[in-house]
């Protein structure tokens, strides 16, 4: 299956229009597509279906618990799929059934390991104060963060790990969250910030054939090889922010084969 792949378009501040790229036969959006939501309507009536797993600034200024439900109605009344802790399969022109597994999946701040989560939760608080999010009327700070993230992880662990039996032929996992430090912004390298867009889900890369994620505002592609042979292919395709040059290099119509 050939597969488009936007995120961190960001929307409510930036210009760009996404078009179709021809031979695609599924468009992703893996998060931070526009914080007002406004942005969602550009992609009603997309040639092909398209599956959202949201980002952390579609809830910037939200309750998480009331905002979910409202975005899923939001994204349904465009024709596209919001898949939160769930997974879809969908058939490719060649008759391959690929499942598709998402998750926002937040940080749990433990890419550094459990002895760096303390700095790491530190490092994350000026992010959800930028964020400014509630979760059930209370603050979403970072350790509300943890928490989610951790719900996230176990569901994705369960989700990636459940037998086959027949009813798909690979496994493609989306999160807005980036699963290995391998994919930390080479701008900045390995700072305490860094586990508030990097989780340390590696040891979940050998259930998928190709993972997709956003959130830094850079690209990737790379393969990391398992034990008994196999493979997975990491890849964000995220735009970022003009002004910060984050766009230099970016390539919109690039089609990943899953």
């Amino acid at each position: 299956m050939k597969i488009q792949l936007l995120s961190d378009l960001h929307l409510e501040s930036e210009e760009f229009d996404p078009v179709p790229q021809a031979g695609a036969e599924l468009l992703v959006l893996a998060g931070d597509i526009d914080s007002t939501w406004q942005g969602y309507a550009r992609f009603a009536a997309w040639p092909v279906p398209v599956l959202v797993v949201a980002g952390n600034h579609e809830f910037d200024g939200r309750d998480l618990s009331v905002a979910w439900p409202e975005l899923r109605r939001h994204c349904a009344g465009f024709g596209l799929t919001l898949v939160e802790r769930e997974a879809v399969v969908l058939t490719a022109r060649d008759g391959a059934r690929i499942r598709f597994v998402g998750s926002v999946r937040w940080c749990d701040f433990e890419v550094f390991g459990p002895a760096g989560r303390a700095r790491a939760l530190r490092a994350g608080v000026y992010f959800q104060r930028v964020m400014a999010a509630a979760l059930d009327g209370l603050p979403f700070d970072a350790a509300a963060v943890r928490r989610e993230a951790l719900a996230c992880r176990d569901w994705l662990a369960a989700a990636l790990q459940e037998p086959c039996q027949g009813r798909w032929d690979r496994t493609v996992a989306i999160t807005h969250f980036a699963p290995s430090l391998r994919s930390a912004d080479p701008r900045y390298g390995p700072l305490p910030s860094t586990a508030s867009f990097c989780n340390a889900d590696d040891d979940l890369l050998r259930h998928a054939s190709v993972w997709l994620h956003g959130h830094l505002h850079c690209r990737h592609d790379y393969r990391v090889s398992h034990p008994d042979g196999s493979s997975t292919r990491v890849v964000s395709q995220a735009r970022g922010l003009r002004a910060k040059g984050e766009t230099l290099g970016f390539e919109p119509g690039v089609l990943i084969e899953a």
